[in-house]
Protein backbone atom coordinates (compact mmCIF):
# COMPACT_ATOMS: atom_id res chain seq x y z
CA UNK A 1 0.00 0.00 0.00
CA UNK A 2 2.67 2.35 1.02
CA UNK A 3 4.60 1.30 -2.31
CA UNK A 4 2.05 2.15 -4.22
CA UNK A 5 1.67 5.88 -2.47
CA UNK A 6 4.78 6.46 -3.34
CA UNK A 7 4.80 6.30 -7.05
CA UNK A 8 2.03 9.26 -6.43
CA UNK A 9 3.54 11.45 -3.73
CA UNK A 10 7.09 11.28 -6.40
CA UNK A 11 4.88 12.39 -8.90
CA UNK A 12 4.63 9.24 -11.28
CA UNK A 13 1.34 8.33 -12.65
CA UNK A 14 0.70 4.83 -12.47
CA UNK A 15 -1.66 1.93 -12.11
CA UNK A 16 -2.90 2.21 -8.61
CA UNK A 17 -3.48 -0.26 -5.74
CA UNK A 18 -1.68 -3.79 -6.81
CA UNK A 19 -3.63 -5.41 -3.76
CA UNK A 20 -6.99 -6.30 -4.00
CA UNK A 21 -9.08 -3.92 -1.10
CA UNK A 22 -11.63 -6.05 0.82
CA UNK A 23 -15.36 -6.26 -0.76
CA UNK A 24 -17.66 -3.17 0.21
CA UNK A 25 -19.51 -5.47 2.32
CA UNK A 26 -16.66 -6.90 4.91
CA UNK A 27 -15.34 -2.82 5.18
CA UNK A 28 -18.81 -1.99 6.72
CA UNK A 29 -19.24 -4.52 8.62
CA UNK A 30 -15.79 -4.84 10.18
CA UNK A 31 -16.27 -0.73 10.47
CA UNK A 32 -20.08 -0.89 12.03
CA UNK A 33 -19.55 0.64 15.57
CA UNK A 34 -15.72 2.14 14.70
CA UNK A 35 -15.37 6.31 14.63
CA UNK A 36 -15.52 7.03 11.24
CA UNK A 37 -12.65 9.69 9.68
CA UNK A 38 -13.43 11.06 5.88
CA UNK A 39 -12.07 13.93 3.49
CA UNK A 40 -14.68 16.45 1.50
CA UNK A 41 -13.84 18.62 -0.76
CA UNK A 42 -15.34 21.81 -2.94
CA UNK A 43 -13.04 21.23 -5.64
CA UNK A 44 -12.21 24.94 -5.74
CA UNK A 45 -10.16 25.82 -8.63
CA UNK A 46 -7.61 28.84 -6.52
CA UNK A 47 -4.87 30.20 -8.44
CA UNK A 48 -1.56 28.92 -7.54
CA UNK A 49 -0.35 31.20 -5.19
CA UNK A 50 2.88 31.19 -5.71
CA UNK A 51 2.63 30.86 -10.07
CA UNK A 52 -0.77 32.44 -10.53
CA UNK A 53 -1.64 29.87 -12.75
CA UNK A 54 -5.36 28.12 -12.20
CA UNK A 55 -5.81 24.15 -12.13
CA UNK A 56 -8.03 23.27 -15.35
CA UNK A 57 -10.73 21.57 -14.27
CA UNK A 58 -10.50 18.57 -15.91
CA UNK A 59 -7.11 17.76 -14.07
CA UNK A 60 -8.85 18.78 -10.59
CA UNK A 61 -11.53 16.22 -11.02
CA UNK A 62 -8.68 13.64 -11.72
CA UNK A 63 -6.93 14.64 -8.64
CA UNK A 64 -10.12 14.46 -6.54
CA UNK A 65 -10.82 10.84 -7.46
CA UNK A 66 -6.81 9.87 -7.30
CA UNK A 67 -7.18 11.49 -3.70
CA UNK A 68 -10.59 9.22 -2.74
CA UNK A 69 -8.72 6.32 -4.53
CA UNK A 70 -5.35 6.70 -1.81
CA UNK A 71 -8.19 7.54 0.45
CA UNK A 72 -9.81 4.10 0.30
CA UNK A 73 -6.40 2.46 -0.16
CA UNK A 74 -5.38 3.69 3.60
CA UNK A 75 -8.69 2.72 5.06
CA UNK A 76 -10.41 6.14 5.55
CA UNK A 77 -14.47 5.82 6.03
CA UNK A 78 -15.46 8.45 3.85
CA UNK A 79 -14.97 10.85 0.97
CA UNK A 80 -17.15 13.25 0.20
CA UNK A 81 -17.67 15.86 -2.31
CA UNK A 82 -19.61 19.35 -2.63
CA UNK A 83 -21.94 21.04 -4.79
CA UNK A 84 -20.88 24.76 -5.84
CA UNK A 85 -21.78 26.03 -9.52
CA UNK A 86 -19.21 28.64 -10.24
CA UNK A 87 -16.05 29.06 -12.58
CA UNK A 88 -14.28 28.72 -9.98
CA UNK A 89 -15.61 25.69 -8.31
CA UNK A 90 -14.95 22.46 -10.55
CA UNK A 91 -17.42 20.02 -8.91
CA UNK A 92 -21.12 21.20 -9.55
CA UNK A 93 -22.30 17.45 -10.29
CA UNK A 94 -20.90 15.82 -7.31
CA UNK A 95 -23.04 12.28 -8.04
CA UNK A 96 -20.89 12.51 -11.63
CA UNK A 97 -17.52 12.81 -9.85
CA UNK A 98 -18.74 10.37 -6.82
CA UNK A 99 -20.04 7.64 -9.77
CA UNK A 100 -16.69 8.14 -11.25
CA UNK A 101 -14.63 7.46 -8.15
CA UNK A 102 -17.43 4.55 -7.32
CA UNK A 103 -15.66 2.91 -10.29
CA UNK A 104 -11.96 3.75 -8.95
CA UNK A 105 -12.19 2.56 -5.09
CA UNK A 106 -13.84 -0.47 -3.74
CA UNK A 107 -14.94 -0.04 0.13
CA UNK A 108 -14.72 3.73 1.20
CA UNK A 109 -18.45 5.46 1.26
CA UNK A 110 -18.99 7.80 -1.20
CA UNK A 111 -20.91 10.97 -0.41
CA UNK A 112 -22.41 14.89 -1.19
CA UNK A 113 -21.27 17.80 0.49
CA UNK A 114 -23.35 18.79 0.37
CA UNK A 115 -26.13 18.42 -1.87
CA UNK A 116 -28.02 22.82 -2.21
CA UNK A 117 -31.83 20.47 -1.90
CA UNK A 118 -33.49 23.83 -1.64
CA UNK A 119 -32.41 24.26 -5.81
CA UNK A 120 -32.49 20.91 -6.80
CA UNK A 121 -35.15 18.57 -7.76
CA UNK A 122 -35.42 15.64 -5.18
CA UNK A 123 -36.36 13.32 -7.65
CA UNK A 124 -33.66 14.03 -9.67
CA UNK A 125 -31.34 13.72 -6.41
CA UNK A 126 -32.60 10.55 -5.36
CA UNK A 127 -32.34 9.44 -8.59
CA UNK A 128 -28.89 10.10 -9.37
CA UNK A 129 -28.03 9.04 -5.64
CA UNK A 130 -30.00 5.48 -5.86
CA UNK A 131 -27.83 4.62 -8.96
CA UNK A 132 -24.47 5.80 -7.41
CA UNK A 133 -25.31 3.32 -4.46
CA UNK A 134 -26.25 0.66 -7.24
CA UNK A 135 -22.70 1.43 -9.05
CA UNK A 136 -21.13 1.21 -5.49
CA UNK A 137 -23.04 -1.69 -4.24
CA UNK A 138 -24.11 0.05 -1.12
CA UNK A 139 -21.74 3.00 -0.57
CA UNK A 140 -23.85 6.04 -1.18
CA UNK A 141 -24.46 9.19 1.14
CA UNK A 142 -26.25 12.11 1.05
CA UNK A 143 -25.67 15.43 2.83
CA UNK A 144 -28.60 17.60 2.44
CA UNK A 145 -28.00 21.49 2.99
CA UNK A 146 -29.75 24.69 2.16
CA UNK A 147 -26.42 25.72 0.86
CA UNK A 148 -24.29 28.66 1.91
CA UNK A 149 -23.25 29.90 -1.64
CA UNK A 150 -26.45 31.39 -3.04
CA UNK A 151 -25.51 31.27 -7.15
CA UNK A 152 -27.56 28.31 -7.69
CA UNK A 153 -30.98 29.70 -6.27
CA UNK A 154 -31.29 32.33 -9.31
CA UNK A 155 -29.43 29.76 -11.46
CA UNK A 156 -32.51 26.97 -11.46
CA UNK A 157 -35.63 29.77 -10.97
CA UNK A 158 -35.89 29.90 -7.50
CA UNK A 159 -36.05 32.74 -5.14
CA UNK A 160 -33.73 33.77 -2.47
CA UNK A 161 -36.74 34.80 -0.16
CA UNK A 162 -38.44 31.04 -0.09
CA UNK A 163 -34.73 29.61 0.94
CA UNK A 164 -36.37 28.70 4.26
CA UNK A 165 -39.79 26.98 2.85
CA UNK A 166 -37.80 25.59 -0.11
CA UNK A 167 -35.55 23.06 1.89
CA UNK A 168 -38.44 22.44 4.20
CA UNK A 169 -40.61 21.12 1.31
CA UNK A 170 -38.07 19.52 -0.84
CA UNK A 171 -36.71 17.67 2.35
CA UNK A 172 -40.12 16.09 2.77
CA UNK A 173 -40.11 14.95 -0.44
CA UNK A 174 -36.28 13.77 -0.88
CA UNK A 175 -37.48 11.46 2.63
CA UNK A 176 -41.18 10.53 0.87
CA UNK A 177 -38.72 9.52 -2.18
CA UNK A 178 -36.65 7.25 0.01
CA UNK A 179 -39.32 5.62 2.02
CA UNK A 180 -42.05 4.54 -0.56
CA UNK A 181 -42.45 3.85 -3.92
CA UNK A 182 -44.99 4.85 -5.90
CA UNK A 183 -45.38 8.22 -4.65
CA UNK A 184 -48.09 10.69 -3.80
CA UNK A 185 -46.84 14.04 -2.91
CA UNK A 186 -47.41 17.69 -3.40
CA UNK A 187 -46.02 21.37 -2.66
CA UNK A 188 -45.75 24.62 -3.05
CA UNK A 189 -42.63 25.10 -5.36
CA UNK A 190 -42.85 21.41 -8.15
CA UNK A 191 -45.55 19.58 -9.71
CA UNK A 192 -47.73 17.40 -7.38
CA UNK A 193 -46.54 13.31 -7.90
CA UNK A 194 -49.34 11.47 -8.45
CA UNK A 195 -48.67 7.22 -8.47
CA UNK A 196 -44.85 8.24 -9.39
CA UNK A 197 -42.98 5.24 -9.60
CA UNK A 198 -39.30 6.90 -8.96
CA UNK A 199 -36.73 4.54 -10.55
CA UNK A 200 -33.89 3.27 -9.97
CA UNK A 201 -34.67 1.67 -6.64
CA UNK A 202 -31.47 1.14 -4.12
CA UNK A 203 -31.11 -2.44 -2.44
CA UNK A 204 -30.90 -0.73 0.92
CA UNK A 205 -32.41 2.55 2.89
CA UNK A 206 -30.35 5.68 1.29
CA UNK A 207 -28.39 7.71 3.93
CA UNK A 208 -29.98 11.04 4.45
CA UNK A 209 -27.68 13.58 6.57
CA UNK A 210 -28.94 17.02 7.04
CA UNK A 211 -25.98 19.51 6.87
CA UNK A 212 -26.30 22.57 9.71
CA UNK A 213 -23.47 25.55 10.37
CA UNK A 214 -25.20 26.29 13.71
CA UNK A 215 -28.73 27.46 13.78
CA UNK A 216 -31.00 25.75 16.63
CA UNK A 217 -33.98 25.09 14.08
CA UNK A 218 -32.20 23.30 11.94
CA UNK A 219 -31.04 21.17 14.83
CA UNK A 220 -34.44 20.73 15.95
CA UNK A 221 -35.35 20.09 12.48
CA UNK A 222 -33.16 17.04 11.91
CA UNK A 223 -33.76 15.80 15.45
CA UNK A 224 -37.49 15.78 14.63
CA UNK A 225 -37.01 13.77 11.13
CA UNK A 226 -35.13 11.09 12.81
CA UNK A 227 -31.92 12.25 10.87
CA UNK A 228 -28.33 11.96 11.66
CA UNK A 229 -26.90 15.32 11.95
CA UNK A 230 -23.77 17.03 10.09
CA UNK A 231 -22.64 19.91 12.03
CA UNK A 232 -20.35 22.52 10.16
CA UNK A 233 -17.68 23.96 12.14
CA UNK A 234 -15.39 26.07 10.19
CA UNK A 235 -14.06 28.84 12.62
CA UNK A 236 -13.80 29.96 16.37
CA UNK A 237 -13.79 27.63 18.90
CA UNK A 238 -15.26 24.03 18.85
CA UNK A 239 -16.41 24.47 22.18
CA UNK A 240 -19.15 26.89 20.96
CA UNK A 241 -21.15 24.28 19.48
CA UNK A 242 -21.87 21.82 22.10
CA UNK A 243 -24.87 22.98 23.23
CA UNK A 244 -26.47 22.35 19.45
CA UNK A 245 -25.09 18.53 20.11
CA UNK A 246 -27.34 18.74 23.33
CA UNK A 247 -29.78 20.43 21.57
CA UNK A 248 -30.00 17.42 19.23
CA UNK A 249 -29.85 14.27 21.78
CA UNK A 250 -32.09 15.80 23.84
CA UNK A 251 -34.82 17.11 21.12
CA UNK A 252 -34.69 13.36 19.84
CA UNK A 253 -35.05 11.64 23.40
CA UNK A 254 -37.82 14.21 24.30
CA UNK A 255 -39.65 12.59 20.85
CA UNK A 256 -38.98 9.29 21.59
CA UNK A 257 -36.89 8.47 18.97
CA UNK A 258 -34.18 5.92 19.37
CA UNK A 259 -30.91 7.84 20.06
CA UNK A 260 -28.83 4.87 18.94
CA UNK A 261 -29.35 5.08 14.98
CA UNK A 262 -28.73 8.56 14.91
CA UNK A 263 -25.47 9.83 13.92
CA UNK A 264 -23.56 12.88 14.37
CA UNK A 265 -20.12 14.31 12.19
CA UNK A 266 -18.29 17.02 12.96
CA UNK A 267 -16.86 18.86 9.45
CA UNK A 268 -14.47 21.43 9.59
CA UNK A 269 -11.23 22.49 7.69
CA UNK A 270 -7.74 21.20 7.95
CA UNK A 271 -4.14 20.33 6.76
CA UNK A 272 -1.67 17.17 8.36
CA UNK A 273 1.84 16.39 7.83
CA UNK A 274 4.92 14.84 9.15
CA UNK A 275 5.42 17.80 11.72
CA UNK A 276 2.96 20.59 12.95
CA UNK A 277 5.35 23.55 11.34
CA UNK A 278 5.31 21.54 8.15
CA UNK A 279 1.62 21.57 8.02
CA UNK A 280 1.12 25.10 8.66
CA UNK A 281 4.27 26.20 5.99
CA UNK A 282 2.62 23.98 3.20
CA UNK A 283 -1.11 24.56 3.28
CA UNK A 284 -1.75 27.99 4.84
CA UNK A 285 -0.74 30.02 1.64
CA UNK A 286 -3.27 27.84 -0.56
CA UNK A 287 -5.73 28.01 2.11
CA UNK A 288 -5.51 32.03 2.31
CA UNK A 289 -5.81 31.89 -1.24
CA UNK A 290 -8.75 29.89 -1.13
CA UNK A 291 -9.91 32.08 1.42
CA UNK A 292 -9.96 34.97 -0.26
CA UNK A 293 -10.76 34.04 -3.54
CA UNK A 294 -13.53 31.19 -3.21
CA UNK A 295 -15.42 32.54 -0.15
CA UNK A 296 -19.08 32.38 -0.06
CA UNK A 297 -19.75 35.31 -1.72
CA UNK A 298 -17.64 36.02 -5.05
CA UNK A 299 -15.55 39.03 -4.89
CA UNK A 300 -16.03 39.11 -0.84
CA UNK A 301 -12.61 37.06 0.61
CA UNK A 302 -11.76 37.57 4.14
CA UNK A 303 -7.88 37.41 4.89
CA UNK A 304 -6.55 34.85 6.85
CA UNK A 305 -3.60 36.13 8.21
CA UNK A 306 -0.96 33.22 9.53
CA UNK A 307 -1.50 34.20 13.22
CA UNK A 308 -5.40 33.74 13.08
CA UNK A 309 -4.67 29.98 11.08
CA UNK A 310 -2.15 29.34 14.20
CA UNK A 311 -5.19 30.41 16.28
CA UNK A 312 -7.30 27.52 14.33
CA UNK A 313 -4.96 25.29 14.46
CA UNK A 314 -4.43 25.64 18.46
CA UNK A 315 -6.11 23.43 21.17
CA UNK A 316 -9.13 24.92 21.29
CA UNK A 317 -9.58 26.37 17.41
CA UNK A 318 -11.85 24.34 14.91
CA UNK A 319 -9.00 23.49 12.54
CA UNK A 320 -7.17 20.16 12.26
CA UNK A 321 -3.99 21.70 11.77
CA UNK A 322 -0.65 19.90 12.65
CA UNK A 323 1.37 16.54 12.91
CA UNK A 324 -0.30 13.18 13.27
CA UNK A 325 -0.22 13.95 17.28
CA UNK A 326 -1.70 17.18 17.35
CA UNK A 327 -4.87 15.68 15.01
CA UNK A 328 -4.86 12.76 17.46
CA UNK A 329 -5.22 15.23 20.89
CA UNK A 330 -8.13 17.08 18.73
CA UNK A 331 -9.70 14.60 17.87
CA UNK A 332 -10.05 13.19 21.40
CA UNK A 333 -10.64 16.10 22.91
CA UNK A 334 -13.37 16.79 20.44
CA UNK A 335 -14.98 13.34 21.47
CA UNK A 336 -15.20 13.89 24.84
CA UNK A 337 -17.17 16.91 24.26
CA UNK A 338 -19.31 15.95 21.51
CA UNK A 339 -19.38 11.87 21.77
CA UNK A 340 -19.66 12.22 17.99
CA UNK A 341 -19.51 9.58 15.15
CA UNK A 342 -17.83 10.74 12.64
CA UNK A 343 -14.94 13.53 11.55
CA UNK A 344 -15.01 14.62 8.17
CA UNK A 345 -11.46 17.03 7.07
CA UNK A 346 -11.73 19.51 4.23
CA UNK A 347 -8.21 18.73 3.47
CA UNK A 348 -6.32 21.48 1.80
CA UNK A 349 -8.52 23.92 0.93
CA UNK A 350 -7.11 26.37 -1.94
CA UNK A 351 -5.46 22.99 -2.95
CA UNK A 352 -2.24 21.72 -1.84
CA UNK A 353 0.41 20.14 -4.32
CA UNK A 354 -1.27 16.57 -5.11
CA UNK A 355 1.77 15.11 -4.28
CA UNK A 356 1.48 16.57 -0.08
CA UNK A 357 -2.19 16.50 -0.39
CA UNK A 358 -1.58 12.40 -0.96
CA UNK A 359 1.07 12.37 1.64
CA UNK A 360 -1.76 14.02 4.22
CA UNK A 361 -4.09 11.58 3.22
CA UNK A 362 -1.57 8.53 3.90
CA UNK A 363 -0.75 10.21 7.42
CA UNK A 364 -4.74 10.42 7.98
CA UNK A 365 -4.86 6.95 7.45
CA UNK A 366 -2.18 5.00 8.69
CA UNK A 367 -0.98 7.01 11.66
CA UNK A 368 -3.84 9.11 12.72
CA UNK A 369 -7.03 7.08 12.41
CA UNK A 370 -6.10 3.54 13.46
CA UNK A 371 -4.74 4.91 16.90
CA UNK A 372 -8.38 7.39 17.17
CA UNK A 373 -10.36 4.32 16.53
CA UNK A 374 -8.34 2.22 19.24
CA UNK A 375 -8.88 5.05 21.76
CA UNK A 376 -12.06 5.94 21.01
CA UNK A 377 -12.83 1.73 21.29
CA UNK A 378 -11.40 1.73 24.97
CA UNK A 379 -13.97 4.59 25.31
CA UNK A 380 -16.78 2.62 24.44
CA UNK A 381 -16.09 -0.23 26.26
CA UNK A 382 -15.69 1.57 29.46
CA UNK A 383 -19.32 3.52 29.00
CA UNK A 384 -21.04 0.28 28.52
CA UNK A 385 -19.29 -1.72 31.04
CA UNK A 386 -20.39 1.44 33.83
Amino acid sequence: MVSAFRRHAHGTRSTICTARPPSPTRHRESKNMSFELGIYHFGELTPNPETGITMNPGQHLRDLIEQATISDEVGLDVFAVGEHHRTDFAASAPAVVLAAMAQATRSIKLSSAVTILSSDDPVRVFQQFATLDLISEGRAEIIAGRGSYTESFPLFGHDLADYTELFTEKLDLLLRLRDTNPVNWKGNHRAPLIDADITPRPDRELPIWVAIGGTPASVVRAAKLNLPLSLAIIGGSYRYFAPYVELYRDTVANLGHDPTGLKISVSSPGFIADTSKRALDLSYPYFQAGWMQNHHQRGNGVPMPRKAYEAQASAGGAFFLGGPQEIIDKVMSQYELFKHDRLMIQMGFGNVPQKDMLRAIEILGTEVAPVIRKEIAKLKDLETTK
